[in-house]
Parts: structure tokens; C-alpha cells; sequence
């Protein structure tokens, strides 16, 4: 656990949403605005839909020299623009109506820690729509290699919000065998991490 606070940085569409979203970050002990030029750890972007001009903003942010994390707050959000935005780069998701100042706290130091933050009711949808809207390759290329049934096992489990130390007790493995087990997936797939392999097995219909 870090010892020093988040620093974040806000994106919205206009500066009153943008001044409520900080606000609602300020309550928080352990995240901090970033300031003048100070890198943020975690970006967190507020928009009303998960069209072609955000999901191109979160590539330039994780593209950017520090790797900010991304957190998406978006009025409009449903399954498949979830996945679009996980296998972008998103580290978070949240719909605006649901957003409160502890949630979103919440999916920040989530972000911060590596792991992924989505709605329940959101990641069932993921789930039912796992087959649709592959990219062309992505199935081909996960197919030929191929998930263990312990890959896909820890896989699921991630892709339900469980923390590593959770997975391991679920599955009866040690966390280091669980942390191996994620390093393995992505390095093999080329991913960046983890709500990005779990996005790609969706999207080859491997969960």
C-alpha cells in the first residue's frame, strides 16, 4: 500500500462539472489534486458518452511519458462501450447517476493499484456480450494459443472485481500463483494489464 496520496487530474465537458468532480475527490484523505505541472497518477474523465474522440483521448493519456491511469465517469454506458473503453486502456468505469464522492474515490485508488474498477450489473453485460464486436485477429490470436482452465478461472474472477488475495482464497492458490498467473497472460498476449486481458477474453469469447 502507498503511503503518499493520488495525485489526479479532471477532464469534463464543462468547468462546473469539472469543479464538482474535484470537489467530490476532495473529501477523500487519500487522493490529492494534482496542481500547475505536477504529473497526475490517475486522469479521471468525465464525459456523456464512450464515443471515438474519448476512447482516442484515453489512448494518448496511457500513451503519455508518466502513464497516467484512466478513470471514465460517463452518462451514457453500456456493455460493449465498457469494453471498447477497458481494452483502450480505461482502469475505471463509472455512470454519472451512480457516482458519488466514496465511489469514485473508490475506483481511483483502485486505478492507482493496478486493478479495475466497473459496476457489477456492468461486468454481467460484459459477460453476456463476450462474443460480440471481436476484433478481427483478436479470437484468432487468443485461440491458437489458448487459456488454461486456471487462466480462465483467475481470468473470470477479475473480470467479477475480485482482488488478487480474494481470487487466491476462491481458488485455493497461493496470491503469488495468482500474480504469476496474470504476468503470464498478459506477457504472452502483448497486454498491458490485467482489465485489458480480461477485456481481450471477452472479446474472443474465451470467458
Amino acid at each position: 500500500m502507498r503511503d503518499d496520496p493520488v495525485r489526479v487530474s479532471v477532464i469534463a465537458p464543462d468547468p462546473v462539472l469539472e469543479a464538482g468532480t474535484r470537489s467530490a475527490l476532495e473529501g477523500s484523505p487519500e487522493v490529492r489534486l494534482a496542481v500547475g505541472e505536477q504529473r497526475p497518477d490517475v486522469m479521471v474523465v468525465v464525459v456523456d458518452r464512450v464515443a471515438d474522440p474519448v476512447l482516442d483521448l484515453v489512448r494518448r493519456t496511457r500513451a503519455a511519458e508518466h502513464r497516467p491511469e484512466v478513470v471514465l465517469v460517463a452518462t451514457e454506458l453500456g456493455p460493449m462501450e465498457a469494453l471498447h473503453a477497458i481494452a483502450t486502456g480505461a482502469r475505471g468505469l463509472l455512470r454519472r447517476r451512480e457516482t458519488s464522492g466514496p465511489r469514485l474515490a473508490h475506483a481511483v485508488l483502485a486505478a492507482a493499484g493496478g486493478d479495475c474498477a466497473v459496476p457489477p450489473d456492468l461486468l454481467d453485460g460484459l459477460l453476456e456480450h463476450r462474443a460480440e464486436g471481436a476484433a478481427p485477429g483478436v479470437a484468432d490470436a487468443w485461440g491458437a494459443a489458448g487459456l488454461s482452465e486456471r487462466e480462465r478461472a483467475v481470468l473470470r474472477l477479475v473480470a467479477n472485481g475480485h482482488e488478487t488475495s480474494e481470487i487466491a482464497d476462491e481458488l485455493c492458490y497461493s496470491v503469488r500463483t495468482v500474480t504469476t498467473v496474470l504476468h503470464d497472460v498478459t506477457q504472452r498476449f502483448r497486454l498491458k494489464n490485467r482489465a485489458h486481458a480480461v477485456a481481450y477474453a471477452l472479446r474472443a469469447g474465451l470467458l
